[in-house]
C-alpha cells in the first residue's frame, strides 16, 4: 500500500503541536521510544522525525512527501518548497534584537554592526531592502549569549514570548517577519500520494475551524428573537426551535472564537438567557 511519508520536528513544542493535530486528525502513530520512523495505525502515512534544519532538504529531494514546519524555517533554507496550509500554531516571529543599553532609533543603526543569527538569509534579505550592511556572525543554537561575551553587537532569533531575550539583557527593536506552523510539500511528491495529501488536508481543515470557533446555546423571548438573531452568525444561518414555555425559543449558532466575548456581550444585551458554550471538535462544510 502506498503510504504518505510525512517529517515532523524530532523534538520540542512543534513535535508535540504537530502530533497533536495529526491525532486530533484520527490519525494514531505507532512510535516507540527514540525511534526516527514511525507508522499509523489506521491511515496510509509513515512519520519521520527529523531536525528541522534539515526538513527542508529531505523534501527538495523527495525523501520525505510533506512536512509540518515552521514557515521561517522555509523562508531560510527552502522558499523553492509551497505551503498547502498554514496550521495557526507555533506561533512566532523572527526580530532583530540589541542590549537594552543601546540606543536605537532605526535599523540604520545596523549598519556595519556584528550580528549574530542562525537566519543568515533572512537577515541579509531583510538589510538588504532596508540599504544596510552589516557583518554576520553564523552561530548553530543560541545567540543570545553572543553579545553578552563580545562576540556581535546584536542578534537575530526567532521570539515568541521574549522572555529569553530579557533573561539575557537585551530588547526587540525590528521583527522582520512573523511565522507559524505550515504544511509544506515537496516538489516531487507523486499523483498517488498527492491524493493522500488531499485527504489529510481535508481532515486538517475541520480540525482547524473547530479550533477557531465554538458552539452556542441560548433561550430567548420571542419578542426579542429577531435582534438576537441580527447578532448571530452561523455556518448557514442560526437554528431555532421552541421551548416549552410558550414565548420563548432555543437558538442554536457557531461563534468565531476571536470575537466570542464581544457577540456574547451584545447577546446579553439584547435578552439572550441561559447561554451555554460547548467546544467543537471537528466542523466539517
Amino acid at each position: 500500500m502506498t503510504k504518505i511519508r510525512i517529517a515532523i520536528q524530532k523534538s520540542g513544542r512543534l513535535n508535540e503541536e504537530s502530533l497533536q493535530i495529526l491525532k486530533d486528525c484520527g490519525i494514531s502513530i505507532d512510535n516507540g521510544k527514540d525511534q526516527l520512523k514511525a507508522s499509523s495505525r489506521n491511515f496510509p502515512m509513515e512519520v519521520f522525525y527529523l531536525r528541522n534544519g534539515d526538513i527542508p532538504q529531505y523534501l527538495r529531494d523527495g525523501v520525505v512527501d510533506i512536512a509540518i514546519i515552521g514557515e521561517n524555517v522555509l523562508i531560510e533554507k527552502g522558499e523553492d518548497i509551497s505551503i498547502a496550509e498554514k496550521l495557526g500554531f507555533s506561533k512566532c516571529k523572527v526580530s532583530l534584537a540589541v542590549p537594552k543599553s543601546f540606543k536605537y532609533n532605526s535599523v540604520k543603526d545596523f549598519e556595519g554592526k556584528r550580528i549574530a543569527t542562525s537566519y543568515p538569509n533572512t537577515v541579509i534579505n531583510y538589510l538588504k531592502e532596508k540599504g544596510v550592511e552589516a557583518d554576520l556572525h553564523i552561530i548553530s543554537g543560541s545567540v543570545e549569549i553572543a553579545p553578552n561575551i563580545g562576540l556581535a553587537d546584536a542578534i537575530c532569533d526567532i521570539v515568541s514570548s521574549g522572555s529569553t531575550l530579557f533573561k539575557n539583557n537585551l530588547k526587540e527593536v525590528e521583527v522582520m517577519l512573523t511565522s507559524e506552523a505550515v504544511l509544506a510539500v515537496s516538489p516531487k511528491i507523486s499523483e498517488e500520494r498527492k491524493e493522500l495529501l488531499a485527504k489529510l488536508q481535508f481532515r486538517i481543515q475541520s480540525v482547524l475551524r473547530a479550533r477557531g470557533s465554538k458552539y452556542v446555546l441560548l433561550n430567548a423571548p420571542n419578542d426579542k428573537l429577531e435582534e438576537v438573531l441580527s447578532l448571530l452568525p452561523g455556518m448557514r444561518s442560526p437554528t431555532v426551535l421552541p421551548l416549552a414555555e410558550e414565548g420563548w425559543s432555543s437558538v442554536h449558532t457557531v461563534i468565531n472564537k476571536d470575537s466570542f466575548w464581544e457577540v456574547i456581550d451584545e447577546l446579553k444585551k439584547a435578552g439572550a438567557e441561559g447561554i451555554l458554550v460547548c467546544p467543537i471538535e471537528k466542523m466539517v462544510l
